[in-house]
């Protein structure tokens, strides 16, 4: 392994994931999730290119919403804390969310798992 310089990278801003269609999945993620629709902006020579980002409110990261890639389908999975994770449970049951039971084993943290319209994974987490 050959040395390296120190990185001038600070912080993940932007995590991204794969929508089969933007507008749907903005709103699962505002509706739905409740979070907040943090840009939605039209780029490219036509401009019918899209940059859309939403985020949990209060958070510094955000998810970006995009397209599938060069025809590829995507997927990804990201991790999101709650200080109430059987309330937060209990709350995307009841709207309908395609998520899994809670989660308990020693050692790890309280979890669950949901996932998005387009299947990408979202471990919510219990701070």
């Amino acid at each position: 392994m050959t040395a390296s310089t120190a990185t001038t990278v600070t912080n993940i801003g932007v995590a991204m994931f794969t929508v089969a269609d933007q507008d749907a999945a903005i709103a699962f993620y505002t509706g739905t999730l409740g979070w907040e629709l943090r840009g939605d902006t039209r780029f490219g020579e036509d401009g019918s290119d899209r940059w859309v980002e939403v985020a949990p409110p209060g958070s510094t990261a955000r998810l970006a919403l995009n397209p599938p890639m060069g025809g590829e389908p995507g997927g990804g999975g990201i991790g999101v804390e709650t200080a109430d994770l059987r309330a937060e449970h209990a709350r995307l049951r009841d709207a309908g969310v395609d998520l899994e039971d809670i989660m308990e084993a020693p050692g790890a943290p309280l979890l669950f798992m949901l996932r998005d319209p387009d299947g990408n994974h979202i471990a919510v987490v219990q701070t």
